[in-house]
């Protein structure tokens, strides 16, 4: 399987909620990026326990619009990212950028951004 259709196939199940699915294409010291706390979340037992926690509050679903690499031998995948909570009531439609880098063909770190990584911010 190439990486982007590992990428793929995670966000598929995680919209379907298929936890297991996409715990299988991380790396064992997976780093994922923490939506609601900031920082990471080290390994898979980890982005469980942060997903499980997750979905009792929130309704997240996840849409790539586009996943290209870029020149630092990563992966951005720019995301329309709708959330609800759990009454439904609609929290975030926006687009965020996800940043992946693989080691032996698993996911081995996610990390969010609000720009496009695409972009050349100037220094301040």
């Amino acid at each position: 399987m190439s990486e982007r259709d590992v990428l793929t196939a995670a966000y598929r199940d995680f919209n379907a909620r298929n936890i297991d699915a996409v715990i299988a294409l991380m790396h064992p010291e997976v780093e994922w990026a923490n939506g609601m706390e900031g920082g990471h979340v080290h390994g898979k037992d980890a982005v469980r326990e942060y997903w499980t926690r997750q979905f009792t509050m929130f309704n997240p679903r996840v849409d790539p619009t586009s996943i290209e690499p870029n020149d630092n031998r990563q992966w951005v995948v720019t995301v329309h990212q709708v959330v609800h909570d759990i009454k439904g009531n609609l929290l975030v439609d926006t687009t965020v950028y996800h940043t992946y880098r693989f080691r032996d063909g698993l996911i081995a770190r996610m990390d969010i951004a609000e720009s496009s990584p695409w972009l050349d911010h100037p220094h301040d």
